[in-house]
């Protein structure tokens, strides 16, 4: 159990795929300016990972090495278009909104990096909870940014009018270059919080067996 919290800890925050590993960044500007649509992209992104690495991990002891990363892309391949067609199926119109970025999905860096990296060595169930906390690490930044994008650029979260009507809407939430904007803020206010913490952490560490040794005397 304590290998599946250390997995979370690491793919939810530690080791982000988005703010830390700097993976998964044209989604990020492509798809962040409403929130439903990021949502239902990085819910399909997290099944795919989990999904992918799940498969992967359980066919790998078969999988000659020299075509392992084409066998990983057919697997990817696959699972991205069940969702493709589950979302033409269920809700036309975000399939529509999203476009072309449903299918690129399969050429996501962070479903190639954990079938490579992680799956490609583990046993299924630890390979899948591998792939399912990357996918919601990859969910906590984009649905972040989305919600700040569409908040301040329509004045509404899903859909639903929470701002007044005085309020001016900032036109430029609603472009793509505004998710570098809100990307780079996300990431220097998350990454500083965490250097700051490793260095207390370092600190206390060091202070430790320096009272040990005064005790000592």
């Amino acid at each position: 159990m304590s290998d599946f919290k250390k997995i979370f800890k690491n793919n939810f925050w530690l080791e982000n795929p988005v703010f830390v590993q700097i993976l998964g960044i044209c989604s990020t500007l492509a798809v962040t300016n409403n929130l439903r649509n990021t949502l239902i992209m990085t819910i399909g992104v997290t099944l795919v990972t989990a999904l992918s690495n799940l498969t992967i991990s359980m066919i790998r002891n078969i999988i000659p090495r020299k075509v392992r990363m084409i066998t990983q892309v057919l697997v990817i391949s696959f699972y991205v278009i069940v969702v493709d067609i589950i979302l033409r199926a269920y809700v036309p119109e975000v399939s529509k909104a999203l476009g072309p970025y449903v299918g690129l999905i399969i050429t996501n860096c962070i479903i190639m990096g954990r079938a490579e990296a992680f799956a490609q060595g583990n046993k299924p169930l630890i390979s899948f909870w591998d792939g399912f906390t990357a996918g919601l690490g990859y969910m906590l930044v984009l649905v972040t940014v989305a919600f700040f994008r569409e908040l301040l650029g329509f004045g509404t979260i899903l859909g639903l009018p929470v701002l007044p009507d005085s309020f001016t809407k900032w036109t430029i939430m609603v472009m793509p270059p505004s998710a570098f904007f809100v990307l780079a803020a996300f990431i220097w206010i998350v990454r500083g919080a965490q250097i700051k913490k490793d260095i207390q952490t370092s600190r206390q560490g060091a202070q430790q067996p320096a009272q040990a040794g005064g005790d000592k005397k």
